[in-house]
């Protein structure tokens, strides 16, 4: 930093702080309560590309907006008005963090905190190269015989005048007090922690924050070893690169600790100090936590697995879902064509209700990978919470008991049953984790009218239902309790988790018209309520008989699907309705035939398939070209459902009688 007064001497301890802050890469200015400059270094210079002359001890704020106005950083418009807006936001100064793009590409970000005696300290960072600490001492030197040069004069100026000497000592001697409580406050209000050790590995300076950082009070931390300070653990991982500074090697290195019960990162750049013969008097550190860092990238992580796995899980319904539709198609067909034959429905029965499973699994996976559209329905939170409690029994250690208490009622809520699914297994697997050693889950439902109480769900009074789960585990303490529900919020060990499942789980019931609360206390356990509007049960909309084939109308349809399989099994549905069938393995061979064939009247195509032409794409060529034609889509993936339009969409597998629906309904649409 440049401190310049008319003739002050420069204490040893003045003179490291300075050294110190000179060393950093960032730019930092103190303004008084006048705008008058009163600190600055030359980092601050040059980021901003300011010239030296236009800093000096008292140099107005108004300066070096002018040059700034006066070289067009401000854009076009008047210049004075310019100075006056800044200079008048500078006197109604507040704590602010902004960036700005220099003209020559850089970026800065800034950081402006006013001071205890009026005033205010500006940080500039340079963080185009993330902030890393530009290796400053080159500087040194010449600062160095800056100060030896003015120590001079005023040694000369002293002999000539002992008496004068004596009163101006007393006015330096002050104004270096106050300089050193300036030095002090910048240094402790820098979001910065610096520290300086020798030779002999001690400590023999440490601002505010590095002080803090370690649990000790500020002054103690000056002559303590660096292995009393920080422990065996952390030295244990610093000790290469405080031996490399020492030996006069710059370095960058990162390490983590446990304090407050949290495990906490911090990056610290280690830069050697020289004496003028070349010898290494110590190093400065300069640290930074980066802990919030690091839990950040451990969620993208997370996300980026989860996304991963949604990929995964989607190839895999896609195809799997056309292994059912041959398998579900050819039992169902057999089934059919021996109705009386129970000596073959004692095997087929069975292989049916395990391929059905499947499919419910096949729906359960893209549901857990967030591939599944949102389908909210009147759900039975009871067949729900039974279900759910098998697969958390198997989840769980057998040293946790799981119980439920259903209150022997019906209860029926609007919801996703799967994001609600998804929900409740997220509280489960939290409880599993609180209760390290073992312990007890409970899940229960009931209904509910909240009248004063829905304030604490945030949501409207009225009938509700309930689910609770709860845990005898280690609990929360307030300040956790507090932030439970934040996004990337986790008490867990980083990698373990991500901080997204209670914020996703209340994110879900507010979306439903419902909410979350929590209630926990440390070594009592954890108690989710979650609170769902009442529905009623969906009745069933199939009409007497819908399910009976379609008597046989002559009419010719053109089936396209590239697998020979599924095929086979959908060709043989369509016969059994009554449909002569005609086949084709993609669109381009699809569109051929229905040129060629005018007695094509429904299409019925799969949606995803090979050679440049799908299913989406052939149903929007046959609607240009044929606009009476019937068409069906059939996919085996959900999303591949959402095709944009009004065509009835047939998700796989299927049996016989939902065939016949879909095309009943294509043909409700074409009268």
């Amino acid at each position: 930093m440049l401190i310049e007064t008319a003739s002050s001497p420069s204490s040893p301890r003045h003179e490291m702080l300075q050294a110190g802050l000179d060393l950093l890469d960032q730019g930092i200015t103190v303004f008084d309560a006048d705008l008058r400059l009163v600190a600055w270094n030359r980092p601050f210079l040059q980021l901003l590309e300011f010239p030296d002359e236009l800093a000096y001890i008292g140099a107005p704020f108004a300066g070096f907006i002018r040059y700034n106005a006066e070289r067009g950083e401000y854009g076009p418009g008047d210049i004075e008005t310019q100075i006056a807006e800044r200079v008048t936001a500078a006197r109604n100064f507040a704590p602010h963090v902004t960036e700005r793009q220099r003209p020559n590409g850089r970026v800065l970000l800034l950081r402006g905190e006013p001071l205890a005696n009026k005033g205010f300290v500006t940080l500039y960072s340079d963080v185009t190269e993330q902030r890393y600490i530009e290796h400053l001492t080159e500087h040194q030197n010449i600062q160095l015989d800056e100060r030896v040069r003015r120590r001079t004069a005023q040694l000369e100026n002293a002999n000539a005048n002992l008496r004068r000497a004596s009163e101006e000592n007393e006015r330096i001697a002050a104004a270096l007090r106050r300089n050193e409580e300036r030095l002090r406050l910048i240094n402790d209000t820098i979001p910065i922690m610096i520290g300086y050790v020798d030779q002999n590995e001690v400590y023999q300076y440490a601002n505010k924050g590095y002080s803090d950082w370690y649990g000790y009070p500020g002054e103690s931390v000056t002559g303590r070893a660096v292995l009393d300070l920080i422990g065996p653990h952390v030295y244990s991982q610093v000790r290469d690169p405080v031996k490399r500074a020492l030996a006069g090697q710059q370095v960058t290195y990162e390490y983590q600790m446990e304090r407050q019960g949290q495990t906490v990162f911090a990056r610290s750049t280690l830069v050697p100090e020289f004496a003028v013969d070349g010898k290494n008097l110590g190093f400065f550190v300069f640290s930074q936590e980066i802990t919030e860092q690091k839990r950040m990238q451990a969620a993208l992580v997370q996300a980026q697995k989860m996304e991963a796995i949604g990929q995964l899980t989607g190839g895999l319904a896609h195809d799997f879902n056309n292994l059912l539709t041959v398998i579900i198609g050819n039992l169902a067909a057999l089934q059919d064509h021996r109705p009386d034959d129970a000596e073959v429905n004692e095997f087929v029965e069975p292989a049916l209700q395990s391929a059905r499973r499947g499919v419910q699994l096949i729906k359960r996976l893209l549901t857990f990978s967030r591939q599944q559209p949102l389908e909210p329905k009147a759900v039975d939170i009871g067949n729900l919470i039974g279900s759910l409690a098998k697969l958390v029994r198997r989840s769980l250690p057998e040293s946790i008991a799981v119980s439920t208490d259903l209150g022997g009622m019906t209860l029926h809520a609007l919801v996703d049953p799967g994001q609600l699914e998804s929900a409740l297994l997220n509280f489960a697997l939290n409880s599993r984790d609180a209760m390290p050693e073992g312990g007890r889950l409970h899940i229960a439902a009931r209904a509910v009218e909240l009248s004063t109480d829905a304030a604490a769900f945030d949501v409207a009074p009225g009938h509700y239902a309930l689910i609770e789960v709860a845990d005898n585990g280690c609990g929360m303490d307030a300040t956790t309790l507090a932030r439970a529900c934040e996004p990337f919020f986790t008490t867990k060990r980083l990698g373990l988790g991500s901080g997204l499942g209670l914020a996703m789980a209340y994110g879900f019931a507010k979306q439903s018209g419902g909410g979350v609360a929590i209630q926990s206390q440390p070594e009592q356990g954890t108690t989710v309520l979650m609170v769902l509007p009442l529905a009623a049960p969906e009745p069933d909309v199939d009409a007497p008989g819908e399910d009976a084939a379609l008597p046989a109308s002559g009419e010719l349809v053109l089936l396209v699907e590239d697998e020979p399989n599924v095929r086979r099994v959908v060709r043989q549905q369509l016969i059994d309705l009554g449909y002569p069938v005609i086949e084709a393995e993609d669109g381009v061979q699809a569109l051929a035939m229905i040129d060629q064939i005018p007695d094509i009247a429904i299409v019925v195509s799969d949606v995803i398939m090979p050679g440049g032409l799908d299913g989406r794409q052939l149903a929007d060529r046959v609607a240009m070209s044929q606009p009476d034609m019937r068409i069906v889509l059939m996919s085996g993936y959900t999303d591949e459902a959402e095709v944009g339009s009004d065509l009835p969409v047939l998700a796989k597998p299927f049996v016989r009688q939902d065939l016949a629906r879909a095309l009943r309904a294509t043909n409700k649409e074409k009268q």
